[in-house]
């Protein structure tokens, strides 16, 4: 069976994107992307759009608005899925919009968001590895 990931890192992303110039965080949020479709699709019927498509494609067009709206999207899918496995927590669209659009006038919100999304990622991860869908 595949084993999904469980050690995403706050840390670890933020300097190995700044180390690659970006490069690590695009396959990150591409990796969120695609981890979610796999644990979550089942139930709740949806798919995420790669974040390839996204960055390169969509947000370009839109002046980032596309950018705002998948994180929105994807933020309370994470949430959604979390809770629907018995996790406890406190994650989605609100925590995307207080954290990271509100909290980036704080200096900190954005790298709070991004801990918080890798706590829950790999909390959803670790219950499909040990349970499936």
């Amino acid at each position: 069976m595949l084993q999904l990931r469980t050690n995403r890192e706050m840390l670890k992303t933020i300097l190995l994107s700044f180390v690659t110039c970006g490069i690590y965080g695009i396959w990150f949020y591409s990796t969120v992307g695609e981890d979610i479709n796999m644990v979550a699709s089942r139930r709740d019927g949806k798919k995420t759009m790669h974040y390839c498509l996204l960055f390169f494609v969509i947000s370009p067009i839109t002046c980032g608005i596309g950018s705002l709206v998948w994180f929105h999207r994807i933020s309370e899918r994470i949430g959604e899925e979390a809770r629907a496995r018995g996790i406890a927590t406190d994650f989605g669209a609100t925590t995307y919009w207080l954290w990271a659009i509100l909290g980036s006038l704080i200096i900190v919100g954005p790298f709070i968001y991004l801990h918080k999304l890798c706590k829950t990622m790999n909390a959803i991860n670790a219950d499909f590895n040990t349970r499936g869908n």
